[in-house]
């Protein structure tokens, strides 16, 4: 709903001047004020709220053409966190909502104490429209009520999850894994140089990048920990788990069992997810593109350099590499394999030293291209690593890269007798 809408809705609910409630109405959000929150503010001014109740409304039903509405609703997760909200520190709720009609991702702004497993009544609660979909509101002018009777949802209570099943967005959320990888990073936060954790974690499902914002002594490359209210980030196109002040850290009993493997997906699945830190992709290298071979770096930022050129740094003089940009396909859809230094090498056959020999040798150097789509075109590989996925198309940077050795028929045979189960 525009400002214009919110303005007439607003104006006639209230029965003031449309044109005056739309300048202030404006003002509040060139400030950045979320949209309800500047609605509420304006209904206070004008006269403490006026018109009628909010409707009464089965989360299934909430749409982002609603302001406010009323709704009872069982909470699944609560995760605390601070933000920095109009130029202050705010401490905030958020998590997700549910009765038998659908769930909802909520925001409460005040402390109003909800933990998982509540049942309670929102009234005034207000909408506000993210990624697309409809959120609410919690704060001052929302009336909340806790309710004995619980309303039963066909969603997990609480926020247990394994790695694989962890989407960005979700809050409140805890994990039990082992950290494989950890480093501290000074980083330019909000308040200056600041010190963060980070690293990878991994279960028995998966493995995904973590940021500890508050670095904890506990989270130590080998640790199983378990880790309570943490909220998920996208990274590059995957989920990135978050520590804030308030997750809580705490060593297991047990060990972490950790899948020295990857999921297997097809590819077109795999793009239409948006992206994954580690997984296993198989198909037909049906093309090796340009950039490929032997190419030059920049020295400063590693990018590559084009007739001496950087598109960062301008005239340089570029350091060679090696690297192998591979069109990998399965029938169900296509991604470019990012191939490094060290697996370009392994399939060349020979270093950077060697590269350089032939293409003096054929005053081309185009012809270390060349070699490497002879030896890779047409062949079926599988190519573990981290995918992306933005605007410029699906890469996959390879952390493993060999040709499958599996017979075809034996895969198809596979294939269809799971087809068949």
């Amino acid at each position: 709903m525009s400002v214009d809408e919110r303005a007439e809705a607003l104006a006639s609910d209230l029965g003031i001047d449309k044109e005056e409630v739309k300048q202030d109405l404006e003002n509040l959000v060139s400030y950045s004020v979320p949209m309800d929150e500047a609605v509420q503010s304006l209904r206070r001014k004008y006269g403490g709220g006026g018109g009628s109740e909010p409707e009464s409304k089965a989360i299934g039903e909430i749409t982002t053409g609603d302001s406010n509405v009323t709704v009872t609703a069982r909470v699944l997760t609560a995760g605390k966190r601070s933000i920095r909200y109009q130029g202050n520190e705010q401490t905030i709720t958020e998590g997700v909502l549910a009765d038998s009609s659908g769930t909802i991702d909520y925001t409460a702004w005040e402390e109003f104490g909800l933990s998982p497993g509540d049942t309670i009544t929102a009234g005034n609660a207000g909408v506000r429209e993210w990624d697309g979909q409809p959120e609410l509101n919690l704060g001052e002018s929302t009336s909340l009520a806790f309710e004995d009777e619980p309303v039963e949802v066909p969603h997990e209570i609480g926020g247990e999850r394994d790695l694989e099943s962890v989407e960005p967005g979700g809050r409140g959320l805890t994990v039990e894994a082992r950290v494989l990888e950890v480093e501290t990073r000074t980083i330019d936060g909000r308040d200056g140089e600041t010190e963060i954790l980070s690293g990878v974690l991994g279960d028995e499902s998966a493995r995904l990048p973590f940021t500890d914002w508050e670095p904890r002594e506990e989270i130590r490359e080998g640790a199983d920990l378990r880790f309570e209210n943490v909220y998920i980030r996208e990274f590059r196109g995957a989920p990135s788990v978050n520590c804030s002040e308030f997750t809580t850290v705490s060593a297991l009993g047990h060990e972490i069992s950790v899948s020295d493997s990857a999921p297997r997906r097809p590819i077109g699945e795999a793009v239409e997810s948006g992206g994954a830190f580690d997984v296993e992709l198989v198909g037909t290298i049906v093309a090796v593109r340009d950039g490929s071979g032997l190419i030059q770096r920049c020295p400063e930022c590693g990018r590559m350099v084009q007739k001496g050129q950087c598109r960062s740094h301008g005239q340089v003089d570029g350091e060679d590499d090696l690297r192998v940009k591979g069109i990998l396909d399965d029938g169900t859809g296509t991604v470019t394999a990012i191939l490094g230094t060290d697996l370009t090498r392994e399939i060349y056959g020979g270093d950077i030293d060697d590269a350089r020999e032939q293409a003096r040798d054929a005053m081309d150097q185009e012809v270390v291209a060349d070699s490497i789509r002879e030896r890779l075109v047409g062949r079926e590989y599988s190519v573990r690593g981290s995918l992306s996925v933005d605007e410029y198309g699906a890469n996959l940077n390879a952390s493993e890269f060999h040709e499958v050795d599996e017979p075809p028929a034996e895969r198809a045979a596979a294939l269809l007798a799971e087809v068949g189960q």
